[in-house]
């Protein structure tokens, strides 16, 4: 049972140990509730945490009624999805401002974060400098649940907007399976011509599923 004193303990932990020893139940009855916490809410978020099985699966629910169970209503969504955005945004910050992309991983995991969870495809971009460090990072093309039409004249003039001498390539496939298809070596191909004929080199093309992410550089396709 939930009581103002569990609360209290929550409180405590986070002023003297920081916000990583709470639990995630923790985390969000303190988000919920602007910082003051309360029994109720924290009953709530370990409810909701049940109902859905993780953090994962809660951040990405929708704020409508299932035919069972919880429901989050649409101001408790409203903070998950901020939450959620902010942290993609500290960690685009950290990449930008970080050392230069000189392993795959560095960019896998920040690729991971940015698209594993999008309900369609989002193909994006990463520029880069000569020494590979990161200009910027952009989501040029949307597309639906199966895909997103890529136009390599989009891609070209951007790199040469931001004075790229590199790119990296990356789409998520919300289906959750990071295999490439024949398509997307295929327009990995005309992209790699296309860049090449204004001396910008293609580095890699990351393709992002249920927290992986499969590199067509790896694989001897680019």
């Amino acid at each position: 049972m939930n009581n103002p004193h569990t609360v209290h303990h929550s409180l405590e932990k986070l002023a003297l140990q920081g916000a990583a020893d709470l639990t995630e139940a923790e985390l969000l009855m303190l988000l919920w509730s602007g910082g003051r916490g309360s029994a109720r809410g924290l009953g709530s978020a370990r409810g909701l945490l049940h109902h859905f099985g993780s953090l994962r699966r809660l951040l990405c629910a929708s704020a409508e009624p299932g035919p069972c169970g919880p429901r989050i209503g649409p101001a408790r969504r409203v903070q998950l999805q901020v939450a959620l955005e902010l942290a993609r945004r500290h960690y685009l910050e950290r990449l930008s401002h970080g050392p230069a992309l000189a392993s795959p991983r560095a960019a896998q995991e920040f690729l991971i974060a940015q698209l594993r969870d999008r309900d369609h495809e989002v193909f994006c971009c990463l520029f880069l400098d000569t020494r590979h460090r990161l200009l910027g990072f952009e989501e040029l093309f949307r597309g639906t649940l199966d895909g997103a039409t890529v136009h390599p004249r989009d891609v070209v003039k951007r790199a040469l907007d931001v004075r790229a001498a590199a790119v990296i390539l990356a789409h998520n496939h919300p289906s959750g399976v990071a295999e490439p298809s024949h398509a997307d070596e295929l327009i990995t191909g005309r992209l790699r011509e296309a860049l090449a004929l204004v001396d910008v080199r293609l580095l890699d093309h990351l393709i992002v599923g249920d927290s992986c992410c499969a590199s067509l550089a790896e694989r001897g396709l680019i």
